[in-house]
């Protein structure tokens, strides 16, 4: 059974289970991650170019930089995407010019 935080009653995924994604990268966990784990970390990698190349370190380390207002809009941002389906991970993907990301909304 997955834990109550992981989606919300909408099936989109909660916040917390994408801090708890990021606290992984952010501790350097070797641990196997999960299939929302990796879907979570696609939706980083579409979301924040400055993490699209790097490994599960590295990401870590740049997430580890961030403030915590950096933080929270980036942790909504790839949870709206989610949402949305134009990341990894859930419906359609946003691949071309009327995606949101390359709208930047």
């Amino acid at each position: 059974m997955k834990p109550s935080y992981t989606f919300g009653p909408d099936g989109a995924v909660r916040e917390m289970a994408i801090v708890d994604t990021f606290t992984k990268l952010i501790f350097g966990e070797e641990t196997r991650y999960s299939d929302l784990e990796l879907r979570i970390i696609k939706g980083l990698r579409s979301t924040d170019g400055n993490v699209t190349l790097d490994d599960h370190r590295e990401m870590g380390i740049y997430l580890r930089a961030l403030g915590v207002r950096e933080m929270i809009k980036l942790v909504s941002q790839v949870q709206a995407g989610m949402a949305s389906g134009h990341i990894p991970g859930r419906g359609r993907t946003g691949s071309g010019a009327d995606s949101p990301l390359s709208l930047g909304v």
